[in-house]
């Protein structure tokens, strides 16, 4: 596995990762945009590194265009305003405070206080929406019948994929999706749950989906298609 950087039209530096696969006929992009941008290649073993990166450089401008419309990190700040968990969140840095809280004021304005140095500032604001997102996931499962509750919850970063079920009853989700409306969020969650029942992706599954869920399952999952990436917006 290589490292390269490819640099953009616009100066933009993006990692470049070349694998070699046994039984690889052509050379493959793959150009990541969730998360941290790179572009993976795999190719044949007998391609040399310097053919692939050729290769690349002959779709310059798909690559452009890829990253050109990919959603733009966003760093918060003391003062920001951000959304998450469908409620609009003015962020609040406390130096002297030794712990995080999230309150709805009485002007009727929801405010995040963050204690710590401002160094810590962006890792203390994700902690808390972590913790906001986690509770509302069991929150939602706890309205299912106990059947279908897993036997652990955890909170990922992943790029790929919103949730994951385990066959140890361990399930996964992106803490991104405390950035999707509720209603996505939550046909994530009966995705999830749905497996406990079906480990594939059968009729049957869709079904068991669709009757956890209720009405507006196929709405939330158009939304999580068309909008996924705009989630990695933030950190």
């Amino acid at each position: 596995m290589s490292g390269y950087i490819f640099v953009l039209d616009d100066g933009g530096e993006i990692p470049v990762v070349i694998e070699s696969r046994r039984g690889a006929r052509n050379i493959t992009l793959r150009p990541k945009t969730a998360g941290e941008f790179e572009i993976h290649m795999s190719k044949p073993y007998l391609v040399s590194d310097a053919r692939a990166l050729k290769f690349l450089e002959s779709k310059r401008k798909w690559v452009n265009g890829i990253f050109a419309r990919a959603p733009k990190k966003c760093v918060v700040c003391d003062g920001d305003e951000i959304e998450f968990l469908d409620r609009r969140v003015l962020l609040c840095r406390v130096p002297g405070a030794r712990s995080n809280k999230l309150e709805l004021n009485d002007n009727g304005v929801w405010t995040m206080y963050v204690g710590g140095d401002a160094s810590m500032f962006e890792r203390r604001v994700r902690d808390v929406i972590k913790a906001e997102l986690l509770a509302e996931i069991k929150n939602i499962i706890r309205t299912t019948p106990r059947e279908f509750w897993p036997a652990r919850i955890a909170l990922r970063d992943t790029t790929s994929r919103w949730g994951s079920c385990s066959s140890t009853g361990t399930m996964s989700f992106s803490w991104r999706l405390a950035f999707a409306p509720r209603d996505v969020m939550r046909y994530v969650v009966m995705h999830e749950l749905a497996h406990k029942k079906h480990m594939d992706h059968s009729p049957a599954f869709w079904h068991q989906v669709s009757e956890l869920y209720g009405f507006g399952v196929e709405r939330a999952k158009r939304w999580l298609t068309q909008n996924g990436a705009s989630l990695h917006r933030y950190f």
